[in-house]
């Protein structure tokens, strides 16, 4: 493989939670332990979810920890012109349609049923839908295993231009992982459903395929995902040391309790064996982060 890429993507809705800095640790040693580079972008192309000042709070946090990126960081929200030109892309392979159905009409559905297919050209207040057949996605996940999806089977033709005109993730993510050279993607198994609709859209766009690698998610005691949602605390409110300390340990390493805030990440990076979290789908996370 050439040089390690990965990056860290998180969305300005809030502050940095727990759940979060496990991923952005995670995907940081594993990087390191490549000598390979570690990427920062920010995904802010969901204006009425975003927070103001949350992006540059997630960026002096990563710094607080020592998780310093390796190139500038990019904001999605800077960035559409790329986004229409691979919607253009698309366009020109007669894999898109105009859709104007509503969540209500969709929601008995499994699939996306077909009802807006003849619409293959421009069209005022539309959601853009992508085409996707019975197109199955085969896949190998460094932490859960090969894997296969029928996307026919897995909601069927997605949206990747909202009908309010914003940029769908998934296609933003796609069109800039490839920009970035991103070549191994370690993220939350809350995305893993994603996967096989991001690969599609590489396939489409000629692009890629980078590894990816989906770790457990962080869950409180009854078992609710860490989320802004569920009121996982900022680790902004947290003693800094014990938060890091908390995370290796459920990366599962054994750090000296003693050991300096800064010294942390050098001996990890030496450390960390990322297939140790094979097969993992879930940890609880402590307290402080309910």
């Amino acid at each position: 493989m050439s040089e390690y890429r990965g990056r860290f993507a998180p969305s300005p809705t809030g502050p940095l939670h727990i759940g979060s800095l496990f991923t952005a640790v995670a995907s940081y040693l594993h990087a390191r332990q490549q000598n390979g580079k570690w990427l920062v972008r920010i995904e802010d192309i969901d204006p009425p979810r975003e927070v103001p000042g949350a992006s540059d709070d997630i960026l002096r946090t990563l710094e607080r920890f020592g998780l310093y990126w390796d190139e500038s960081v990019i904001y999605q929200s800077q960035r559409h012109q790329y986004y229409l030109e691979a919607i253009e892309q698309l366009r020109q392979q007669h894999k898109l349609f105009w859709c104007r159905c509503s969540r209500k009409e969709l929601e008995s559905f499994a699939a996306y049923p077909g009802y807006c297919h003849r619409y293959n050209a421009d069209r005022p207040d539309s959601a853009i839908r992508i085409r996707t057949d019975q197109h199955i996605i085969h896949f190998s996940d460094l932490l859960q295993g090969p894997d296969h999806w029928s996307l026919a089977e897995h909601g069927g033709d997605f949206v990747i231009r909202r009908r309010d005109g914003l940029f769908a993730y998934q296609l933003a993510v796609c069109v800039d992982d490839h920009a970035q050279h991103i070549n191994t993607i370690v993220r939350g198994i809350d995305l893993y459903d994603s996967t096989c609709k991001q690969i599609y859209l590489q396939q489409r766009l000629n692009y890629h395929t980078p590894i990816y690698a989906h770790l457990p998610v962080l869950v409180n005691r009854t078992g609710q995902k860490l989320s802004k949602q569920t009121f996982a605390r900022p680790v902004n409110d947290l003693e800094p040391r014990n938060c890091l300390l908390w995370v290796l340990k459920a990366l599962g390493l054994t750090p000296d309790s003693s050991m300096d805030l800064a010294d942390m990440l050098p001996w990890a990076t030496q450390q960390f064996d990322i297939h140790a979290l094979y097969g993992q789908k879930q940890h609880i996370a402590p307290d402080f982060s309910e």
